[in-house]
């Protein structure tokens, strides 16, 4: 019998072994619900209890209707063609604004992001027209353009406009200058530093922005169709709000909601394939 041979490892029971954490870790993650069912949790409970005031008299009909009324009014304004048409005419004047609005924000973001004259020339001029509500300039709005569609689609743009140009511009500016240096140093010109280097470090201002552009396009949608309008769910609110139809009213807040909702959701898509390149924090 050897008694050199060196003596076994000391077998320890206070820490399992660390394929042992995996799996127990990876067991617990298992054994949570869904995240899309998590988050769906505090909705359906306020929903139950809406519906349990509505129905127990606790809520009048005149206050609030119940969602089981929401619903059937949702299900007959679709059927005879009015939630339908109204949502076509207001999609149509969001796209329009949304537009112009996008248009005329990211292109000056871009000449006040890119040079410092054109920082000059433009940067100030919109930093005290932002302070202004645009929900103010309705009045001036009919004067200049009269009460069609022209208001509407303006008071959009504005909305759509000023968000995306600050949030562009910040993300012009905050790109490294190390990158641009670097990009330099590597014989880049400005037009192709422009290309690889700030256009994609400015991407997730872009993104953020037009997160915020489409809230607030929702927003101005709302107070542009109340100018002469005679279509659009602004107004099919405003006729309901006459007559004291709280089922109407909800149901076209519900379609305002859900817009924004596929809206913010577009954004995330697009975010999670345009900006995949760059890791961020998740949660745990």
């Amino acid at each position: 019998m050897d008694t050199d041979a060196p003596p076994p490892p000391a077998v320890t029971r206070d820490a399992p072994a660390p394929d042992l954490v995996a799996v127990a870790a990876r067991a617990g993650r298992s054994r949570r619900a869904p995240r899309w069912a998590r988050r769906s949790i505090a909705p359906l409970v306020l929903l139950a209890v809406w519906q349990v005031l509505g129905s127990t008299g606790a809520l009048s009909a005149q206050t609030l209707a119940a969602p089981s009324t929401v619903l059937g009014k949702a299900v007959a304004m679709t059927a005879d063609g009015t939630l339908p048409s109204a949502l076509a005419v207001s999609l149509q004047r969001v796209l329009c604004g949304l537009a112009l609005g996008s248009l005329v924000g990211v292109g000056l973001a871009l000449v006040a992001g890119l040079s410092r004259l054109g920082e000059d020339l433009v940067d100030a001029t919109v930093q005290m027209l932002r302070t202004v509500p645009f929900i103010g300039l309705i009045p001036l709005l009919i004067i200049w353009v009269g009460i069609g569609e022209a208001p509407k689609v303006a008071l959009i743009a504005m909305g759509v406009g000023f968000n995306l140009y600050l949030n562009v511009y910040a993300g012009i500016r905050s790109v490294d200058d190390a990158l641009v240096e670097a990009g330099r140093t590597l014989g880049l010109n400005r037009r192709q530093q422009i290309w690889h280097i700030v256009l994609p470090g400015a991407l997730p201002g872009l993104m953020t922005g037009l997160r915020y552009a489409l809230t607030v396009s929702w927003l101005a949608l709302v107070f542009g169709e109340t100018i002469n309008a005679d279509n659009g769910i602004g107004f099919l609110m405003n006729q309901a709000r006459e007559f004291f139809q709280t089922d109407v009213i909800v149901v076209c807040l519900l379609v305002y909601a859900l817009l924004g909702l596929l809206a913010d959701l577009i954004v995330r898509t697009l975010e999670r394939t345009l900006l995949s390149w760059r890791p961020t924090f998740s949660g745990r």
